[in-house]
Parts: structure tokens; C-alpha cells; sequence
């Protein structure tokens, strides 16, 4: 900012001491001409002006001299007054710093530990897998059928997803849960759980470019709110839960950012 306002001051200076010398000069049009030239003025309208002022009195020229300086201070002004009013884009919070008051890494790394074992059972994992395969059972085995991720994360050529996982899960035990949207995360932003230690899951949900483009907001919202992620503690019948549950999880994934995200 402090560079645009002294650039637009020296170029008006410049142009207010060369104007005024072409208009105070009439009797040597070539200097005139040569120090309008060097203010930026094109040559067909440097003889122009040279023609035109040249004959006039001196009051006349003064008059024209004010004018411009008139011009010229409010087009200042107003592009001042733009540059004041032009605000910078807001960050995200994943982006924002962690106010030093409300900073406690001893408490946000307790906080993602907490966390951390919701994220890596099996309910979670299965469809967080390393490969392209997602998970079933509370061992995590491969799914079998030889259900592959697909581009979108729901399933690959005919062996789709919502083929088995319905709306709403189907009653009976160890049957195929159901959602609406039922999926992995897609394959070019895969989000892998399994094998990730604190550290690296920690790190792996603070990037944009490993989480899908989220931010930490985002990320709290999906483990706090997302129905799809609420169906692991609703799994159906012959399957395991979560020890903690998913409000706690949400709240535990807040703590863990705003007191600064810190990495375990």
C-alpha cells in the first residue's frame, strides 16, 4: 500500500512540474515539447498542444494548469481511496493462526489421541482403506466380491455400492448397512486411515491436498455431523461400535483444532 501511494505521488509531482514548465514555456516549444514527451505524452498530441497553447495569454494557460491539477488530485483520490477499501481474502481457519491465548499444544495433542482410536476402528478404517479395496468386518478383511473403490468412490463398472448398501440398513445380522450416499473417498483424493500413525493421520487431515480440499471447519463438521459417518454407530446388527460416540468424537476433533492443531 505504501508503495502505490508514494508511486502515484511522484508521478503526479512529475507531471505537475513538467505541465507547468510546457505552459510557463511558450517561447521554446522544442523544450516544452521534449519535457511533455518525457512525462509519457504521445507526439501527434504533443504538437497539438505545442499549436494550441502556445498563442494563448498567460492567465489562459494558468487557468488550464489548475484544471488538470484538479483532475488529476481527485483521480488520486479516488484510486486512494480504492486501494484503502480493498480488503484481503479471509483465510480459512485451517489456514488462520491459533491465537497465542487459546493455544495449548499439550491439550490439542491430548485431544486428537482421544480422537484417534474412533478414527482408526473398524468402522471408520473399513472404508478408509490403503488399497482400492474398502474393508469389511470388525477384522478388516477385504471386502469380498472383489469390490474395487472406482474414480467416484462408489464401486467400479457393474459392482457398485449402492447395489448392496441400500437407503437404510437391511435387518439381520452382519447385513449390508445403508445410506443414501454410500461410498469410499474417491481416487484422487483416497484420505487412507489404515496404517496411519497419530503423527501422520494428524497431518494427513491439516492438508487440503491429502483431505479433499477441506478445512479443519470441514473436518470437524464431518466427523461431528455427517450422516454417512454417523452409520458407524449405526452399523446394524453383529457389529461393533465406537467406544466413544460421535458428539464426543466432534467435540474431541474441536478441542484438538482450536487449541491449535497441534501434531501428536
Amino acid at each position: 500500500m505504501a508503495k502505490i501511494v508514494s508511486e502515484m505521488r511522484r508521478r503526479r509531482a512529475h507531471f505537475y512540474t513538467v505541465f507547468n514548465w510546457g505552459l510557463e514555456s511558450p517561447q521554446n516549444p522544442q523544450t516544452r515539447m521534449s519535457a511533455l514527451r518525457s512525462a509519457g505524452f504521445s507526439a501527434c498530441g504533443l504538437r497539438r498542444l505545442s499549436s494550441r497553447l502556445s498563442p494563448w495569454p498567460r492567465c489562459t494557460r494558468q487557468r488550464i494548469a489548475l484544471a488538470v491539477k484538479t483532475i488529476m488530485t481527485a483521480g488520486t483520490l479516488v484510486l486512494f481511496t480504492q486501494a484503502c477499501q480493498t480488503k484481503p481474502s479471509e483465510p480459512s481457519l485451517a489456514e488462520k493462526p491459533i491465537p497465542s491465548a487459546h493455544r495449548d499444544d499439550a491439550a490439542s495433542r491430548a485431544a486428537f489421541l482421544a480422537v484417534y482410536p474412533v478414527l482408526m476402528h473398524p468402522r471408520c478404517m473399513n472404508c478408509h482403506p490403503k488399497g482400492d479395496q474398502p474393508l469389511q468386518g470388525d477384522d478388516s478383511h477385504i471386502h469380498f466380491q472383489n469390490v474395487q473403490r472406482g474414480p467416484d468412490g462408489k464401486g467400479l463398472f457393474a459392482m457398485k455400492c449402492a447395489n448392496c448398501h441400500q437407503l437404510k440398513n437391511i435387518p439381520g445380522e452382519n447385513m449390508p448397512s445403508g445410506h443414501p450416499e454410500w461410498h469410499l473417498p474417491p481416487a484422487n483424493t483416497r484420505m487412507v486411515f489404515e496404517g496411519k500413525t497419530p503423527t501422520e493421520l494428524a497431518r494427513q487431515l491439516k492438508d487440503p491436498k491429502q483431505n479433499g480440499g477441506k478445512t479443519l471447519q470441514q473436518i470437524i463438521q464431518h466427523v461431528a455431523e455427517d450422516s454417512l459417518v454417523a452409520t458407524g454407530w449405526n452399523p446394524g446388527d453383529g457389529r461393533t461400535k465406537p467406544a466413544m460416540t460421535q458428539a464426543e468424537a466432534g467435540r474431541k476433533m474441536r478441542e484438538w483444532v482450536e487449541k491449535g492443531a497441534a501434531i501428536p
